[in-house]
Formats: C-alpha cells, structure tokens, sequence
C-alpha cells in the first residue's frame, strides 16, 4: 500500500501521518520524485489506512497496489513520465526523441565526425559506449575515463546530450560525472546492487531489457532503481534471445505497447541490438514508432566496416540521415512529433577541441 502526498504536504503533516502509521504498528519507508512523496507501507494493520488516514490533511489518496512492480505501476501513477533532460529535450510524452552514435567510443575523429553527422540528422543524444562489456575477453573493451571526456568533448561540440553505459559499481560516480543518461546494458539488467547503485545518482537512467528477461522481470529491476529513489528511469526493448538465428534477437514490439499499458515509464527501442543487421534497422525504427516507442536508440558509424565493434548493425551517416527524413510523416500519423536535436554545432568541424567538461546537474 502507498500513501501519495499532495505536492505542497507540510513537514508538521508528514509528520502526523507517520504517526498514525507507527500507531497501526505499519513499517514504512519514504521515496519522493521531482512531484510528490511517497510512503510505502507494509505489515501491521496496514489494511486499516485507506480509513485510518483518508482525513488526514497533506494526503492525495491511498493506493492499494496488487502489483509486484510498485513504483513502476499505473496503478501508483496513472498519467505517463516524462523524463527531462534539460535543455528543453525529454523522453516520454508525444514527442519522439532518437539516440544515435557509435558502439564504441574508439577514437577523437571518428566520435567527432559521427556526433557532427547525428546532429545534423537531427538526434538530440549522442550513444557512444567507453565502457563495454564484451563475449571474448580478447575483444575490444573501450577507453574508460579516456572515452567519456571524449563523449564530453562531443558534447561541447555539438550540444548534444550523452548517453553511455556504466558496467561495475565502482564506475557509477565518474560516469556520472561526465553522462547526461546512464546506460544499465542488458546482461546487467538483474545486476542489482548496480541498479541500487544508479537509483542514488542524480542522473536519468536507460535500462535495457535483459536478453531472455520477460517483461514481469524487466520492470522488476527497474523497481530496484526506482525504490532507490531515482524516478527518472527510462525503459530499452532491444530484442530478446529466441531460437531465430537469422537476426541477433528478436524484438519484441508488442512489449511497447504492453509496458506502457502496465507502467508510466517512457519505453524506447533499439532496433541496432534487436536485428544485428544494419539492412533491417530503418523497417524496425519505424515499427518501433508505430507501435507506440517514445525514443529511438541506433547505432551510427562512419565507416561500419571498420568499427572496433558491431559495425555489421550500424548504419553509415548517409543512411542515419534518410531515416531521419522518413520518421517525422510516421510520427504526426501516429499523433505525435519527432524531437529535433541541436542542428548547428556549437564549433567549426575544423576546430580541435581539448577542454573536457563533466555533465551539469540536471
């Protein structure tokens, strides 16, 4: 059971509901968002504060939830979350935001050239992994700290927003430092003290379903996040393992619809890690929309063939640009509008940029 209070709740009355919660011998626990408190409340009588609070000044409702998913239910909150990113860029609502970048952060020029040209396609957040966790212990597993003053560069250059993995505890705080969004990846969608980890920072979070996670088990881990306190949690389907072997997973487009049929939170999708096949990427963006998807996340490359890693999902600039042409039509059919990203870059392409900044605090 939850007790929601009103936005404007005062200390003196916060108080008195506590106490009429330790009087019906209830244990309760305390999360708030950018909106509202919250008290959750379990065991003793808990089954009298519906009655016993409901004329308690500094109470919006009392809210019986039968979900396993708390914090993550419509039933807790019943209009979506739109999750803001500052600058005017958010996630959820009726505009489409699209995240695009490479794999891997592998180098200054070609995160450079491929921010410049996603930017100008008009995406509002740059992907790029500096840490990444791979199959083989032989492959490439990015520039760490290295990679994120370079994805921070980027930034500076380009305006736009950051999105990058974080794999290991330790790591939180200094990819905090520099990223706008944290990634959790999919293998560590059940990582849980690095979701608890997460749900302290003061940063939005991308979870991506794990690769044979159900839905039940998706938004379980993301109550993890949220019962941490962070409450700007952003979903990622991006295909789950089947027994098809013509594409590296499956998506799951009904799991869009699904989730937010279940959930408040925004749900985007990456159709890159859905197919592995970058032929496919442009048909599965645009499923992805129509199926209701509030983002879109793609893997971009100038030159796939040469990528330190999935360069066989990623589009080349070119083709990142024509998909970009095609979604603004779809999105006003589906009675929304794609989110434009900052279109002219904050410096000259001929312009080598040293200053590495750490992302402000939303």
């Amino acid at each position: 059971m939850i007790v929601v209070l009103q936005p404007g709740a005062l200390p003196p009355e916060i108080e008195t509901i506590k106490e009429k919660l330790r009087e019906l011998g209830c244990e309760f626990f305390t999360t708030r968002n950018t909106q509202r408190i919250m008290l959750h409340i379990t065991g003793g009588e808990a089954h009298r504060a519906p009655s016993a609070l409901k004329l308690l000044p500094g109470i919006a409702r009392v809210v019986s939830v039968t979900s396993p998913y708390k914090l993550a239910s419509r039933e807790v909150q019943t209009e979506k979350s739109i999750i803001d990113l500052g600058e005017g860029l958010t996630v959820g609502g009726d505009k489409i935001v699209v995240m695009a970048g490479p794999c891997a952060v592998e180098n200054e020029k070609t995160l450079f050239r491929t921010a410049e040209k996603v930017a100008a396609a008009g995406a509002g957040v740059l992907r790029g992994g500096a840490f990444k966790p791979r199959t083989s212990p032989y492959s490439f597993q990015g520039l760490a700290e290295k990679g994120l003053q370079l994805l921070a560069a980027a930034r500076e250059r380009t305006g736009l927003k950051i999105v990058t993995e974080v794999i290991n505890v330790q790591d939180v705080e200094l990819v905090a430092a520099y990223a706008d969004i944290l990634q959790i990846g999919a293998r560590n969608m059940q990582n849980y003290p690095l979701l608890q980890k997460v749900g302290q920072q003061n940063r939005p979070v991308l979870l991506k379903r794990g690769l044979a996670a159900t839905i039940k088990e998706w938004l379980m881990a993301a109550e993890y996040i949220l019962s941490a306190g962070n409450f700007n949690v952003i979903l990622c389907e991006r295909g789950i393992r089947t027994f098809e072997n013509y594409t590296r997973n499956t998506l799951d487009i009904s799991a869009v619809p699904l989730v937010h049929a279940l959930s408040h939170l925004p749900v985007v999708v990456d159709p890159s890690h859905s197919c592995g096949d970058s032929r496919l990427v442009p048909d599965l963006s645009r499923a992805a929309i129509a199926s209701g998807a509030d983002g879109l996340l793609i893997e971009v490359h100038p030159e796939p063939q040469q990528a330190y890693c999935d360069g066989e999902q990623s589009l080349t600039p070119r083709e990142f640009h024509l998909l970009m042409e095609s979604l603004p039509g779809l999105a006003r059919a589906c009675g929304r509008c794609l989110e434009t990203g900052p279109a002219k870059l904050k410096n000259s392409t001929k312009q080598k940029t040293t200053h590495y900044v750490a992302a402000s605090t939303p």
